[in-house]
């Protein structure tokens, strides 16, 4: 089975195969179809207790600043105070971004490339110019 993944909305109609899978656009939102795992309705990653936790502390946090800084709208802070805000929670979601690549390249990327699957370096490539925006 297919999973789907919305990435940018557009609105044109444009259907093609590529090395990742079919890509098309469905209701003004680019969708790209990525082949699953035999038997698997879709991607998935089983991530260590530490590594899970460690995630869903830094996205906890992240998820409180942002709750600050709507909090700081509502009440009327000054805009270079909210805006040091935003600019916090930025490089909180970087971090939790270069932490979350490491370890999607040390175990699921060298683990494909040991099994024979060099696709998974386009793949990467193409996560990294997603990234790099």
């Amino acid at each position: 089975m297919l999973a789907i993944y919305p990435l940018r909305v557009y609105n044109v109609t444009v259907k093609k195969n590529t090395p990742m899978g079919f890509v098309g656009y469905k209701r003004g939102v680019f969708m790209e179809e990525k082949k699953a795992c035999p038997g698997c309705s879709h991607k998935t990653k089983e991530r260590s207790e530490k590594e899970y936790k460690d995630l869903i502390n830094r996205l906890s946090r992240i998820e409180g600043q942002v709750r600050g800084i709507r909090r700081m709208v509502e009440e009327n802070a000054y805009c270079p105070d909210i805006l040091i805000q935003v600019s916090a929670v930025n490089a909180a979601l970087n971090s939790f971004n270069k932490v979350l690549l490491a370890n999607h390249i040390r175990t699921c990327v060298a683990d494909d490339i040991r099994d024979g699957k060099e696709e998974t370096i386009d793949e990467l490539v193409m996560t990294l110019q997603k990234l790099m925006k």
